[in-house]
């Protein structure tokens, strides 16, 4: 399993979403200065009616929550895309 797989699985188990979609942006910011091969740069499209009944900033607060270890040590930019 990949990274972006198992980041996958763990939003899904813990949202249960209707769709979700992980976008490995990490390549386009491989000239940054501060750029790691080893953290990702993610883009999570996710359509989940739980998400949209919340307001924005505690869907994505639940989002990072979910994944506040991988933010820790793997991810390094997370976009979230609520639909």
């Amino acid at each position: 399993m990949n990274y972006p797989d198992k980041i996958k699985s763990i939003v899904n188990d813990a949202v249960k979403p209707e769709n979700i979609n992980i976008i490995d942006n990490s390549a386009l910011h491989s000239k940054h200065k501060f750029f790691s091969p080893d953290k990702f740069h993610l883009k999570l499209v996710i359509k989940s009616e739980k998400l949209k009944r919340m307001k924005q900033i505690d869907a994505h607060k639940l989002i990072f929550s979910i994944l506040k270890n991988e933010m820790k040590y793997k991810i390094h930019a997370l976009e979230i895309e609520l639909q």
